[in-house]
């Protein structure tokens, strides 16, 4: 049996990945709601995270155990590392992940959806630009047009002004800042996924080694963490929808995994930064946190960062 993916092999019209990304930027917002109240609940973010990626990873097995292309995609994978064609690390991209799931159930439910989602959008579109620049997608190296430099400063700027609009004395800024370092480790993360999932020819291998990562990595802490503080939580919460964070992830990773190989990670970053504003605000309409609803600027700033979205998936001559 070959194991060379057929060219192109999962590469999403240009309008679909768009609006993939845009869908997966929705079910990330509605798991950080889930993560962050998860962990308020258990009263130990470190294990509700851990949690939330066991739960994803038992259920990506599930599915690579009855799709015979996903083991073979895995296997292609392992050969592509083996043969130097693909960096060993990209493997383990789901570090980035757990990063993110750990800062969902450390600072979601204390600052809110709208603000830790706009603190997170600051790291990912800085370090999409860089990683598009780089070339560490699947798409390769992609030029620093006028446009795109242009769409990402207007997107990063609106964080700025929307997380100085919302700073509360209440809430340490180190709180913050987890976001924005999980939106850095986020945009590598999907250019890595992107390579992983071209590279075995299917996204669901690249979501497989995504979860084993993740898991491996926020197991350890939350074991760590539970050394250090005198145990594990004792009790659980009852209710059933705490528990879909992981299932989520599943989605959202494989979508964004797919995705990436047509749009590039800024563009990719940018269409799903509008996903999660767009469903960030909704979820603090409907269900708001303790004292975090919404006002007039996260409706403006979401326009904005549309905005940018649009620009940055203009084509664009000068090259920087």
């Amino acid at each position: 049996m070959s194991l060379t993916p057929p060219p192109h092999a999962g590469r999403l019209p240009l309008g679909a990945a768009v609006g993939v990304a845009v869908v997966c930027g929705v079910l990330m917002a509605t798991q950080s709601r889930i993560n962050g109240e998860f962990g308020r609940r258990l009263g130990d973010g470190y294990t509700a995270a851990a949690i939330s990626f066991a739960v994803g990873l038992l259920i990506v097995l599930v599915i690579v155990a009855l799709m015979p292309s996903a083991r073979v995609g895995a296997r292609r994978a392992v050969a592509e590392v083996r043969g130097g064609r693909l960096p060993f690390w990209m493997l383990f991209a789901g570090v980035g992940g757990g990063i993110f799931v750990l800062t969902q159930g450390l600072a979601s439910a204390l600052v809110g959806v709208s603000l830790f989602t706009v603190a997170f959008i600051g790291g990912q579109t800085v370090s999409g630009l860089v990683v598009d620049r780089v070339g560490i997608g699947p798409g390769g190296r992609r030029y620093l047009t006028v446009r795109r430099v242009l769409g990402a400063g207007i997107a990063f700027g609106v964080v700025v002004w929307s997380v100085a609009a919302h700073i509360d004395p209440e809430i340490p800024f180190w709180l913050l800042l987890l976001p924005f370092a999980a939106g850095i480790a986020q945009a590598v993360q999907q250019a890595a996924n992107g390579r992983v999932a071209a590279a075995a020819g299917s996204a669901v291998s690249s979501t497989l080694f995504n979860f084993i990562a993740g898991t491996a990595l926020l197991l350890v802490i939350a074991v760590v963490h539970a050394l250090v503080v005198g145990g594990l939580p004792t009790s659980f919460p009852p209710e059933w929808w705490l528990y879909l964070g992981g299932p989520l992830g599943v989605t959202f990773i494989f979508g964004l995994a797919t995705a990436v190989r047509s749009t590039g990670v800024l563009l990719l970053g940018l269409c799903s930064i509008s996903g999660q504003l767009l469903g960030s605000i909704a979820i603090d309409l409907i269900a708001p946190g303790a004292g975090h609803g919404v006002d007039w600027t996260t409706p403006i700033a979401a326009v904005l960062v549309i905005a940018a979205v649009l620009i940055v998936s203009l084509p664009s001559r000068p090259r920087l």
